[in-house]
């Protein structure tokens, strides 16, 4: 006898309904429901936010582009493009951030509000980064979680937490509880369910930390955060920065800052529900305004610089305009003070003495020297006006604020407002919905610069700026 025909005589009889009831309820959190003979997999979640390109593909093998309030099932793959977000709300109120160029697969998603300390969650993160914060049933069966990763296993304590990973490496970043990371060993296998114990370290919120299990060496390190501004950023967004390999270890250092999404899965942006959203090709470039320069600087105009935006490669360099190589940012005696959450960008600062801020600053007022922005849809980048800019610094009160204004014709008249706490070491940032930034000055205070970026309905926006104190 099949299943339908089965479930078909149960309930046939009045007294045994509830009896069929539960048990449909039961069959639904343990595995797949067969309907009219055919192989239904329970709903766990809905696709809650979704920005660029993303797909989601079926146990069946179907691929499709996923839209707000698309439903997501046991044994579904969720892949983002380059420039794809998206965010999903579990059934247990638990919710997902994928960023772009990242695979989750939802292995097993057991949950039931009557008896959510019986509940059985697996996650497989394939790659890419992803932001987790644990429903009710992580919170009631912590010890029936487990998100996989391609070289280890992580459960959870009622937690909010980062990952990212790729086949060189898996690292984590926890805002709020703990995690238990441990690499696959025999006593770790990647069938099983919940934490492992074997070669695990935990890691909690707050501990100005995060954990690293390397395919080379295959065992978990705690590694400190690079400084107290590093620190606060990482806790308080959610910032994380792929995992170096063989041979990018030497980026692994200075202060990154996320993409804005992310921090969304919090609470998502307020977008209808409906069809797929069409982002529209951008038109021919625009004409730089006079803060981007027409040509790419040059290194004999860096020569008396403090503060240097190097490169790590050389992709798009056509819409390149005020950064450099590394090797030629780096000359002298600059360091890395800030790096974007890709890698792709790099803030060298001369530090020839104590890594200090001159005292007695007060309140300066920068100009706005030189630019770049890059508007993004639709896979294609191009260059954007900037056409004023305002920075103000109070190095006593600890506080600053700037503003952008640029244009594309795409995009029409865009401002880029913010402003918030600068640290010791003349570090700062903010972050908000869709936006966010991070920067630094010179520690003689006569220079400063930022990376920013701005999330839009029709795409994204991504700049970098250099300042100079105002006479």
């Amino acid at each position: 006898m099949n299943h339908t025909n089965f479930f078909k005589q149960l309930i046939s009889g009045n007294c045994l309904k509830p009896l069929a009831g539960m048990l449909l309820t039961s069959l639904a959190l343990i595995g797949p429901v067969f309907a009219s003979g055919e192989l239904r997999l329970p709903v766990v979640g809905e696709v809650s936010l979704v920005l660029g390109k993303a797909y989601i593909e079926k146990a069946d093998g179907a691929r499709e582009l996923i839209t707000v309030g698309a439903s997501v099932n046991v044994n579904d793959r969720i892949e983002t493009g380059t420039n794809g977000h998206v965010h999903i709300r579990f059934v247990d109120q638990a919710l997902v951030s994928l960023r772009p160029s990242s695979q989750l697969e939802i292995l097993r998603y057991d949950y039931s509000p009557e008896a959510p300390e019986n509940s059985v969650v697996k996650l497989n993160l394939v790659e890419g980064i992803t932001r987790a914060i644990s429903g009710k049933a992580a919170k009631a069966a912590r010890e029936n979680f487990r998100m996989d990763t391609p070289i280890a296993a992580i459960g959870v304590r009622g937690t909010d937490f980062v990952v990212s990973a790729n086949p060189d490496g898996v690292r984590a970043l926890v805002n709020e509880g703990a995690i238990i990371i441990a690499p696959y060993s025999a006593e770790c296998l990647v069938a099983a369910f919940g934490p492992c114990s074997q070669d695990a370290l935990e890691l909690a919120g707050g501990a100005n930390q995060i954990v690293q299990v390397s395919a080379d060496t295959h065992e978990a390190l705690l590694l400190s955060l690079a400084s107290p501004v590093m620190s606060e950023v990482a806790l308080e967004s959610a910032v994380i920065a792929p995992v170096a390999s063989s041979e990018t270890k030497k980026k692994d250092e200075g202060l990154y800052t996320e993409s804005v999404t992310s921090k969304a899965v919090a609470q998502a942006f307020a977008v209808a529900k409906g069809g797929p959203q069409v982002t529209p090709a951008p038109p021919a470039i625009q004409v730089p305004a006079e803060f981007t320069p027409d040509v790419p600087v040059g290194a004999a105009s860096l020569t008396n610089r403090h503060l240097v935006w190097g490169r790590w490669n050389n992709d798009n360099a056509s819409l390149e305009r005020i950064t450099v190589p590394i090797e030629i940012a780096k000359a002298g005696d600059r360091k890395v003070t800030v790096v974007n959450e890709n890698n792709k960008y790099f803030l060298y600062r001369t530090e020839n003495g104590p890594n200090e801020v001159k005292p007695g600053l007060g309140t300066l007022g920068f100009n706005l020297t030189q630019a770049q922005a890059v508007y993004k849809a639709n896979g294609q980048s191009q260059l954007m006006n900037i056409t004023s800019g305002i920075l103000n610094i109070d190095f006593d009160g600890n506080q600053f604020s700037t503003n952008l204004q640029m244009n594309h014709a795409a995009t029409g008249n865009v401002e880029f407002r913010d402003g918030g706490r600068i640290w010791a070491g003349g570090y700062f940032y903010s972050r908000g919905d869709t936006q966010a930034m991070a920067g630094a000055v010179s520690l003689d205070g006569t220079e400063a610069a930022y990376f920013f970026e701005k999330t839009l309905q029709t795409g994204a926006i991504e700049g970098l700026t250099l300042w100079g104190v105002k006479p």
